[in-house]
């Protein structure tokens, strides 16, 4: 997804905080601490930019960022994607199976 995001110029992540995905994900999460899920996505040679966010959502982010696109995976439609009001287009990359933190979660746990 970020390689189909770097055709379209430069790539900034909106990487929720640790707190943030505590509060949406429950007490268990995040599986990774944000400075290393964000120097994961900088050594990603697609990613421009990680910006770490602590609200629920990216709103505000994105509001002061302006990006002319939005991408989001294939379980979103553009009408709930936030920042939707903010931005001039809503990308949606076809969501890949299996590929999910919820899913690696859920198959370590079947082990």
């Amino acid at each position: 997804m970020l390689q189909f995001c770097s055709t379209y110029g430069k790539v900034i992540v909106g990487l929720n905080s640790d707190r943030s995905i505590k509060a949406l994900k429950g007490a268990s999460r995040p599986i990774y601490k944000q400075v290393d899920r964000k120097y994961l996505l900088m050594s990603c040679k697609y990613v421009d930019d990680v910006i770490i966010f602590d609200e629920d959502t990216p709103h505000n982010l994105i509001k002061k960022i302006k990006p002319d696109i939005i991408v989001k995976g294939g379980d979103y439609t553009p009408e709930n994607v936030v920042g939707n009001d903010v931005c001039e287009k809503i990308i949606i990359f076809e969501y890949i199976n299996g590929y999910s933190t919820t899913k690696a979660i859920q198959d370590i746990g079947d082990r």
